[in-house]
């Protein structure tokens, strides 16, 4: 069956996630409908990472199988007329080298958590961010971030319904930087555990408002004990910013 590769952003909060489910409407599902009408019969998608209801993607990467061949190049175009009026948007479209898969070749996802920090809440931001209205301090979370770098037992910040076999890995990078009135925390690793980065960002905020020590969060690292961890942000400050590969989908070929 043709193979392609897709370059997604979407908007997250009307769905209920990435992967197809009863009651509510998915990623996965409008994707493969648009996808159905291009040609007759079934199409199929794999993807970088299942994101979960309410998190929004910019780069997200997908394959799919479609049951009979279609240009690449008039690919995204003819997805983005069947996708409306959902908020997805297909970015790039070309076909998927042999034995490339979205979730196993990649190589690198980074993520993004915004918090919207000012007393007023959002308007045109609604839905895009974590509104925390007390002042945080953004150069205390970039200091408690700093131990999280590196190879560790992530099991602090796991949540129950983690279904990978080990905590282990590797944070090749995770940053706070404060732009006026907005906090950016970056995470950066080859894979990542069932809402890490949002619990993550969690325990940040309470570093930011001084009920943590920024030494704190060693020392709950170390304790691999979910428990001892702050609170799971909410969904819709997190984006999926980008997945790379080692030989990128998207790249075009080499004369």
């Amino acid at each position: 069956m043709p193979f392609y590769a897709l370059l997604l952003e979407y908007e997250g909060t009307p769905f209920r996630g990435w992967q197809r489910q009863v009651g509510g409407i998915s990623i996965q599902e409008v994707l493969e409908e648009a996808a159905g009408k291009l040609k007759r019969g079934a199409a199929a998608t794999t993807v970088a990472g299942r994101t979960d209801a309410g998190v929004h993607a910019a780069g997200q990467v997908v394959a799919l199988e479609l049951a009979a061949a279609f240009p690449a190049e008039q690919l995204a175009a003819a997805l983005n007329y069947h996708l409306r009026p959902h908020p997805v948007s297909v970015l790039r479209a070309a076909s998927a080298p042999p034995g490339w898969s979205p979730r196993f070749s990649a190589v690198r996802r980074t993520y993004r958590y915004v918090i919207l920090n000012r007393p007023a809440p959002p308007a045109l931001a609604a839905g895009r961010v974590w509104h925390v209205p007390q002042k945080l301090d953004a150069m205390a979370m970039a200091e408690a971030a700093r131990p999280l770098l590196g190879r560790h037992d992530f099991s602090s910040f796991r949540a129950a319904g983690c279904q990978a076999k080990s905590a282990l890995r590797t944070l090749d990078s995770l940053t706070v930087t404060r732009a006026e009135e907005t906090i950016e925390i970056t995470a950066a690793a080859k894979s990542f555990l069932y809402h890490q980065v949002r619990n993550m960002a969690g325990s940040l905020k309470l570093v930011g408002e001084g009920r943590w020590e920024p030494g704190r969060m060693a020392a709950v690292l170390a304790a691999a004990d979910r428990r001892l961890a702050g609170p799971t942000a909410p969904a819709a400050g997190l984006t999926l910013l980008e997945v790379r590969y080692a030989r990128d989908p998207f790249a075009p070929p080499s004369i």
